[in-house]
Formats: structure tokens, sequence, C-alpha cells
């Protein structure tokens, strides 16, 4: 049974470094032809799509917040990470990660994210 699991911080200082892990269990990070995601959803709003990760370690990014975001793996520990630069309030939202492959999708739970001072 493949499971995903969101770890950050809930809160973060506006013009600070959001960073959220994801660990997956019972598949491997680098399972052929899997892709890895990030996406949030801001409060009374839909879902975005931040980012993602290939099997093979390519990352890529929506065009609206590629100057702020990266997106890399620790292969070791099974795990990809979401860093979010300069966050603003408007940044606050559940944050999920989430991945697989053609014939199947997994999700963590979310994490809830608010950037206040």
């Amino acid at each position: 049974q493949v499971q995903l699991q969101e770890s950050g911080p809930g809160l973060v200082k506006p013009s600070q470094t959001l960073s959220l892990t994801c660990t997956i269990s019972g598949a491997s990070i680098t399972t052929n032809y899997y892709t890895w995601i990030w996406i949030r959803q801001p409060p009374g709003q839909g879902l975005q799509w931040i980012g993602g990760m290939t099997y093979g370690g390519n990352s890529y990014y929506s065009p609206s917040l590629k100057s702020r975001t990266a997106i890399f793996r620790d292969t070791s520990k099974n795990q990809f990470t979401l860093q979010l630069n300069s966050v603003t309030p408007q940044d606050t939202a559940v944050y999920y990660c989430a991945g697989g492959g053609a014939a199947e999708d997994y999700w963590g739970q979310g994490t809830q994210v608010t950037v206040s001072s």
C-alpha cells in the first residue's frame, strides 16, 4: 500500500521560506514512469498545481511560481521536498503531495500552512 505523508511547519512568517517534505512508503521515489508533485488549495479556491519531479529526478514548475519554487529529492530517505521562497499571506493554503503512474495516483492527507507575522 502506497502512502504519502507531508511534514513541515504550519506557520511561516512573510518573506521567509516555506519548506515541506513528503515521505513516500510502499513505493520507491525512483519507480519507473512515476511522477511526484506538489499541489495546494488556498482557502475558498480550487487546487493549484505547484510543480513536480519525474522518477529520473527532473523538476518542473508552474510558470506563476517558478521563480520562487524548488523541488528536490533524497532518494536515500524516499522523500521529496518543496521550498517556496519569499512567501506572502497569499501562499496560505493546504499543501498536498501526490504521485503515481498512468494507472494509479496517491495523495497525502494535506497539511495546513499559514503565512502570518
